[in-house]
C-alpha cells in the first residue's frame, strides 16, 4: 500500500500519545484504556484523511514521479545517440515514457503526444495512461503533453540540445493545440506586455532592449534556421540585433528566454505549436512572458481546429491561455549536452542524469543531478 503521508511520524506520534496516557497514574485502569483506544484511533483517522488526499496538490505530489518519467526515456535515447537513427531514438524514448507514466497512480489523458490516434501507436492524443493504487484509493486526474524527445535529429547526429520532456496540469489545464505550427515570441519577465506579434520586427526589438535596459545592438535573439525564416533573420539583422541560429530545439531555447543570466534575449518565428503548449508550461511558472498564434494556412487545418473547437484562428494566444492550468509541472531531462542540462553520462557502474523539474503554484526550479546504480555486488560510487 502507498502512504503519500510521512506514515513513520505519524506512528511515532501516536506512540508518544500512548506514552502520555499511560503516565498518567490518577486515571482508573478502564479509563485509560478507552482514552488509549480513542486517542490511537483519531491519530490514525486524521492519517487516513491526509493520506486519502493524494493528488489534491498534484505538484507535489506526482513531480517527483515524472522525474523518473523524463529520466528513464533520455537514459533509452542516449544509448542511440550518434548512430543516425532518428526514427528509432524517438521510438525508445516513446516507448519508455510510456511504460513509466504506467506505474504513476493518476487517471491521465495526453492532450499533447506523438499525434492522432491511427498516427502513432502510443503517446496517441487522447490516450490514457497512469495506475491505480491497489486498494482503490482514489488518485487525480491530470492532462499531460509530451515531447519523448525533443530533437531527435540532435540525437541522431550526436548534436548538442536533445531532452525529454513533458508537461502536465490538472484536467483541462493544457491546450489541446492542433499539430501545425505557430508564429511564437518568448521574453523574459522584464519585458512582460512589451512585444506584440503584429508589430514589425524593429519595434519589438527596440521594446525589448528598453525593458531589459540595454541597447538592440546587445541582444541575442534565437531564430530555428529555415528557410521560412529569411525575411525574419534579415529584419533582425537590419535592426542591429545579434542571431543565434539552432537547427532544432526552440522549446530550449524559450526556456533560456525567459531566464537571466543565459544570453539569450528572445525567441522568434515559428515552430510547433503542440511544443508551444509545452513552453508555455514552462514559461509560466518561470513569470515569463510568450505570445503564440496558430499558422492555419491550408484548408484540411482549417477543417482540424473547427473539429477541436478553435472558432478564431487568429487569435493571440498568451502563456496564460495555452496552459492554464492553476497547477503546473515541467520536467525535463537532458539527453546529449546542452547550455540548459548536461547530457546523460554512461560509466562502469551505473549512469547519470541531469533533469529540471518546474512548478507553478508551490514555485519550485528544481535542477536534479542523479546517478542510477547498476544492479552489481561490486557496484562503486563515484559523486565527482
Amino acid at each position: 500500500m502507498y502512504f503519500p503521508t510521512d506514515w513513520s511520524a505519524i506512528l511515532l506520534a501516536s506512540a508518544a500519545s500512548i506514552r502520555a496516557i499511560v503516565s498518567r497514574s490518577s486515571v482508573s485502569g478502564r479509563r485509560q484504556e478507552v482514552h488509549m483506544k480513542t486517542d490511537v484511533r483519531e491519530e490514525f483517522d486524521r492519517a487516513e484523511s491526509r493520506a486519502r488526499s493524494f493528488g489534491k496538490n498534484i505538484e507535489s505530489d506526482l513531480a517527483p514521479k515524472f522525474i523518473r518519467v523524463v529520466e528513464n526515456a533520455a537514459i533509452a535515447s542516449a544509448r542511440t545517440m550518434g548512430r543516425g537513427e532518428r526514427e528509432l531514438s524517438d521510438k525508445v524514448a516513446v516507448e519508455s515514457m510510456r511504460r513509466t507514466m504506467d506505474t504513476i497512480p493518476m487517471h491521465a489523458r495526453i492532450v499533447i503526444g506523438e499525434g492522432e490516434r491511427d498516427q502513432a501507436p502510443m503517446l496517441y492524443i487522447g490516450e490514457k495512461v497512469g495506475a491505480e493504487f491497489p486498494d482503490g484509493m482514489e488518485v487525480p486526474e491530470v492532462d499531460i503533453a509530451v515531447d519523448p524527445l525533443e530533437g531527435t535529429n540532435l540525437c541522431a547526429t550526436g548534436a548538442a540540445g536533445a531532452i525529454t520532456v513533458l508537461a502536465a496540469s490538472e484536467a483541462g489545464g493544457l491546450l489541446h493545440a492542433p499539430d501545425c505550427y505557430m508564429e511564437k515570441i518568448v521574453v523574459g519577465p522584464s519585458c512582460k506586455g512589451l512585444v506584440d506579434l503584429d508589430a514589425p520586427v524593429a519595434e519589438n526589438l527596440k521594446n525589448i532592449a528598453k525593458g531589459m535596459e540595454r541597447s538592440v545592438q546587445d541582444l541575442a535573439i534565437v531564430v530555428l534556421d529555415r528557410p521560412r525564416h529569411e525575411k525574419l533573420i534579415a529584419e533582425i539583422r537590419a535592426a542591429g540585433a545579434r542571431i543565434r541560429l539552432i537547427s532544432d530545439g526552440d522549446l530550449s531555447a524559450g526556456i533560456a528566454a525567459a531566464v537571466i543570466g543565459t544570453g539569450v534575449h528572445a525567441v522568434m518565428g515559428s515552430g510547433g505549436a503542440p511544443e508551444g503548449v509545452i513552453t508555455a508550461a514552462a514559461i509560466r511558472c518561470l513569470n515569463g512572458y510568450m505570445l503564440g498564434r496558430l499558422v492555419i494556412n491550408k484548408p484540411e487545418l482549417e477543417e482540424r481546429i473547427a473539429r477541436m473547437g478553435i472558432r478564431d484562428k487568429n487569435r493571440i494566444y498568451r502563456a496564460e491561455d495555452l496552459a492554464p492550468g492553476n497547477q503546473l509541472i515541467f520536467a525535463a531531462t537532458g539527453v546529449t549536452d546542452g547550455a540548459l542540462l548536461k547530457g546523460v553520462r554512461f560509466f562502469g557502474e551505473g549512469t547519470r542524469t541531469s533533469s529540471i523539474v518546474l512548478t507553478l503554484m508551490t514555485g519550485k526550479v528544481r535542477f536534479i543531478e542523479s546517478i542510477h546504480l547498476a544492479k552489481r555486488d561490486d557496484v562503486k560510487v563515484r559523486f565527482a
